[in-house]
């Protein structure tokens, strides 16, 4: 059964008609009117009929990063989109004529990494995706982890700093201020303006362009540049010791790191593994996950809402 993949991420839309095995036969791309519900819905609307046209489609998944409810029909809220209490199931199969599944983006990515990436083989999995902000995936044992209410698996949530930095959510001191690509920009902004000579060649970029962004920082990694690789080795630390906390509850067998900035690889994986072994509870008294970068990368969204709307599809 081939199905409809839609990730609906904060500036673009991104969508593919993918097989069973989650291979991608052709995929689309379009910017996302992210401060207009409608348009949005009719971005998608679009979207699927383009990818669906001269195919016979059973099932859409559509993943957005926001909380999603247990029925995985209503957005109920999505911090980059305009969706509030959205019931965006029923809006898009009346639309679209056939049934939809809506899903958290991270969700679908951990789904994705699980079923044909980096998790294959494990039962128990954590995912980690480290972007804008922080999300996560959680399965267990075969199953995906959403929680009571629809909305578990939100690790860049978890409370790292007690009374830290203010957070989007409305707390303070969650990971996702302290390891996130948004918290890396920020550190690497403060370092270029302190005079420091660790931050000398940040500097030196944001004079060029005016404003640091994240090409400039990952240009100075790239450099193997001092300042800029321990600003990414702190991150790492951070997430090291946010999951080693996480494993402790979860006890997962892998742990898949993804998100934009698992493109630095082993620059990145090396601080979380140390800090991970460090601060992990009984360590040498217990197995040890195993860490690893994720597969599908940027495909994954896609990739995972389809199949889990192939999955929900054929248990209906």
């Amino acid at each position: 059964m081939i199905t409809v993949g839609i990730d609906v991420g904060g500036t673009k839309i991104a969508g593919a008609l993918v097989d069973e095995s989650g291979e991608i036969i052709t995929s689309l791309k379009v910017p996302t009117p992210a401060d207009n519900t409608e348009e949005l819905i009719e971005a998608v609307v679009a979207m699927v009929n383009e990818l669906r046209a001269g195919q016979e489609i059973k099932a859409v998944g559509v993943a957005i990063a926001g909380f999603i409810d247990a029925a995985q029909s209503e957005v109920m809220h999505s911090p980059n989109l305009s969706l509030r209490n959205e019931p965006l199931k029923a809006k898009l199969e009346a639309k679209l004529g056939v049934e939809v599944f809506i899903e958290n983006d991270a969700n679908a990515a951990g789904w994705a990494e699980y079923r044909f990436g980096a998790g294959q083989g494990s039962q128990h999995m954590m995912m980690i995706t480290i972007g804008t902000g922080v999300g996560g995936a959680i399965v267990a044992n075969g199953e995906l982890f959403r929680g009571g209410f629809g909305i578990g698996a939100e690790l860049g949530h978890t409370n790292f700093i007690p009374e830290g930095k203010e957070c989007g959510c409305g707390q303070h001191g969650c990971l996702e201020k302290y390891a996130s690509g948004t918290a890396l920009l920020e550190a690497a902004k403060e370092l270029a303006s302190s005079g420091s000579p660790q931050g000398a060649r940040l500097a030196e970029l944001q004079s060029q362009v005016g404003e640091l962004t994240g090409t400039e920082v990952y240009q100075a990694i790239n450099e193997s540049d001092p300042g800029a690789m321990r600003l990414l080795h702190e991150l790492g630390t951070n997430i090291g010791k946010a999951v080693a906390s996480l494993a402790a509850v979860l006890d997962p067998q892998i742990l898949v790191v993804g998100g934009g900035l698992s493109v630095a690889g082993e620059l990145l994986l090396k601080p979380i593994r140390e800090a991970y072994l460090q601060h992990l509870p009984a360590r040498g008294f217990r197995p040890e996950m195993k860490i690893v970068a994720a597969a599908l990368i940027n495909d994954a969204g896609v990739v995972g809402a389809a199949d889990l709307a192939r999955r929900h599809s054929r248990e209906r």
